[in-house]
């Protein structure tokens, strides 16, 4: 009988003294990132929306589509809508690469543990290269 009444040990992953201690494997990292871009490009869509609108709908409306970014719009300063397009690049660019990623595997059926890390630092690699290299664009250095 007093082996019925004794504590059973509680576990839990992660406590909140220990987050800044945990390293997250890097498919975590892309995986929560992925959510993250898709947030991102679900709450901007209609930023993203009207920007396409005022790039194509007449020579007037390119116009003001590109002062967006030199004088800015409304009350935002043209760098505050850079960074926000900036911000919209990397996260198309990551849940891009994060949805092959996904597809690759579904496809081929290849979930190993070495695999899902090469995957998933080639993911962050790729996506975050070809965000320096759009923004480098975006903001003038070429």
């Amino acid at each position: 009988m007093p082996e019925m009444t004794r504590q059973r040990p509680v576990f839990r992953n992660i406590h909140v003294t220990d987050i800044v201690k945990y390293r997250l494997p890097p498919a975590g990292i892309v995986s929560i990132l992925h959510r993250i871009s898709g947030a991102l490009l679900f709450l901007l869509m209609p930023l993203l929306i009207w920007l396409f609108d005022k790039s194509l709908t007449s020579e007037i409306t390119y116009s003001q589509f590109t002062s967006a970014f030199v004088a800015g719009l409304w009350i935002f300063p043209g760098w505050f809508m850079k960074l926000v397009a900036l911000a919209m690049i990397w996260a198309y660019l990551h849940h891009f690469f994060a949805g092959l990623r996904h597809l690759w595997m579904d496809m081929f059926h290849t979930v190993s543990k070495e695999q899902g890390r090469s995957s998933a630092i080639f993911t962050l690699v790729a996506s975050l290269a070809l965000t320096v290299v759009l923004g480098a664009k975006l903001f003038g250095l070429y």
